[in-house]
């Protein structure tokens, strides 16, 4: 997986994740997207901003800085949908 999908994805379920604290499958694939970046990207530190309609991804890994943005109406999609349609994401404990 390129490092660009990976923080989309990572960042994507960071946002459901943050908004649903108490959604197990919310928390664990976000886990499982932090260890990726870690462990197949090297990613050592990684922190998100959402200014106006964009969110601003920084990262270090190996040594270099990097940054990526993606509009908010494309991080919040899965977010949107698990509002629009709750009883379809019920939290399996």
């Amino acid at each position: 997986m390129k490092l660009q999908d990976a923080v989309y994805n990572w960042l994507t379920i960071k946002v459901v994740a943050q908004a649903r604290p108490d959604d197990t499958a919310a928390q664990e694939t976000e886990q499982f997207f932090a260890d990726l970046l870690r462990e197949d990207h090297a990613m050592e530190q990684i922190a998100f901003t959402k200014e106006d309609d964009v969110y601003t991804v920084t990262c270090t890994a190996n040594n270099a800085s990097r940054t990526f943005r993606f509009p908010a109406e494309l991080i919040e999609a899965m977010l949107d949908q698990i509002n629009r349609e709750p009883d379809k994401y019920a939290n399996y404990e």
